[in-house]
């Protein structure tokens, strides 16, 4: 995708630089847990504190009510950027301002001004138009950082000219999340896994009576549609389910854990797909020259339920052929079974990896090639 580089900004000595960072990173009583995100940006930090440019980074972190909230203080990120990239300047919290959501152009004034050049390093934010990712475009010279660039060439290239056999994977809990990108992987991949909580509205359109697990019951008829296309769907044959009593996350609440087939009895609740399952899919893994990974394929936070997870990161991890993880759940997946360096590419946004994945373009990367949208859209 033909966006500006940092090497198209021209001679940035002495120049202010703005650089759109994603430092949404996890924390725990106001600790890191993962700084995944911050590390991510430093090659594109370094390079413009080398050219000799004045670079201050800018960022969300959480939820926070469009106001102060000191729980979000990016003051823990803050000290962590100076340890790794000194002399970068850290704004605080954009959404601490209702203006970024919003795509104010009043915030968006004020958030460059002072600033020459614009640089948007944050990929895990370039599907929001909000105004620290659509505006400054709108106003200074502007290019993709080196982690947005890398996300760009190889997301993209799984649409356009990825190795086959192509196998996409796709778990998670909801259907209707990833229906859009569902549709367009089946015009690309030669196998689709479908597994996590999306896996039983697939199973009740095949007949199956799928107990309390997770179900969008509007959304059968459109699993039932695109299992009757003929499209190379594959769904689990096995489930791990929970019995009656039980507590996702809380072992000593009770509740018979049992492998059960697609279906189940009234009462039970599938949360990972089974040993069998986890089999087949390895086989297909293990045959194919390109993997896309994105979702779970169970509630892997709890032991009881991790094994179908594990298993098939595993086979990504062993798999000989190009392996991407989309970000999200996956991801944190690959980290805590330690097997993120034994991807190819493991993706710092989850809904954006999939927006570009399904409609080949993303709101950021429109306004880096100076498609400017109208402000407040």
């Amino acid at each position: 995708m033909d966006v500006p580089q940092l090497e198209d900004l021209g001679d940035l000595n002495g120049r202010r630089v703005l650089v759109r960072c994603d430092f949404n990173v996890p924390l725990a009583g106001g600790v890191i847990t993962d700084d995944l995100r911050i590390r991510a940006a430093v090659p594109t930090l370094r390079f413009l504190v080398d050219a000799g440019a004045h670079v201050t980074a800018c960022s969300h972190l959480g939820r926070p009510d469009g106001s102060p909230d000191a729980p979000y203080s990016m003051d823990p990120v803050r000290a962590r950027l100076a340890e790794l990239v000194p002399g970068v300047e850290l704004l605080e919290n954009l959404r601490f301002d209702p203006g970024e959501t919003a795509d104010d152009p009043g915030f968006t004034e004020r958030l460059i001004e002072g600033h020459d050049v614009y640089v948007n390093d944050a990929f895990g934010a370039s599907h929001r138009e909000h105004a620290s990712v659509v505006g400054p475009p709108r106003h200074l010279p502007s290019a993709a950082g080196r982690l947005l660039a890398r996300e760009v060439e190889v997301l993209s290239g799984l649409r356009d000219s990825a190795r086959h056999p192509f196998v996409g994977i796709l778990g998670g809990a909801k259907v209707s999340d990833k229906l859009g990108v569902i549709e367009a992987l089946l015009d690309v991949v030669d196998e689709l896994i479908v597994g996590g909580g999306m896996c039983f509205t697939f199973l009740a359109a095949k007949g199956a009576n799928v107990g309390s697990s997770l179900l969008e019951e509007d959304l059968i008829e459109d699993c039932a549609r695109l299992l009757d296309s003929g499209a190379p769907i594959r769904l689990p044959l096995d489930i791990t389910a929970l019995g009656p009593g039980g507590k996702i996350g809380d072992p000593s609440a009770g509740g018979e854990v049992r492998q059960v087939g697609t279906s189940m009895p009234d009462g039970w609740m599938g949360l990972d797909i089974g040993p069998g399952s986890a089999v087949e899919f390895c086989d297909v893994i293990a045959d194919a020259r390109t993997v896309l990974w994105n979702g779970p394929m169970g509630v892997f936070e709890d032991p009881r339920f991790a094994a179908g997870t594990r298993t098939l990161a595993e086979a990504v991890a062993a798999c000989r052929g190009f392996t991407v993880v989309g970000g999200g759940d996956s991801a944190a997946a690959t980290r805590q079974f330690g097997l993120a360096d034994a991807m190819d590419h493991v993706s710092t946004g989850g809904g954006a990896a999939l927006e570009l994945i399904e409609k080949g373009d993303l709101p950021g990367l429109a306004a880096l090639r100076g498609e400017h949208g109208s402000a407040g859209n």
